[in-house]
């Protein structure tokens, strides 16, 4: 037996949408991993007219699309899973 079996068909949809809102927040963390500020306490004078955030850093373009790509296939995966008839159910027809 599935833990998700004894679930009904909305509290199914709850776990798939808050699995898809907790890979969401990952995948902001992961292509975000390198981006952050390079600098101190912005409002120190000398530290106003910088640039906040140097071209080329972070992950690249193409790395953040695989990232999210992978993220998305697994949210597709587990909610299919999830909200597939339970196993003592068969097909109707």
């Amino acid at each position: 037996m599935r833990l998700i079996d004894g679930l009904s068909k909305a509290q199914r949809v709850v776990v798939v949408v808050a699995l898809g809102l907790a890979l969401g927040v990952v995948g902001a963390y992961l292509v975000s991993l390198g981006s952050g500020v390079r600098s101190g306490w912005h409002a120190y004078s000398p530290l106003t007219a910088t640039l906040l955030q140097a071209p080329g850093t972070g992950l690249p373009a193409w790395l953040r699309l695989i990232v999210w790509l992978v993220l998305i296939g697994l949210w597709a995966l587990a909610s299919l899973r999830v909200l597939r008839p339970p196993a003592d159910q068969g097909t109707p027809g």
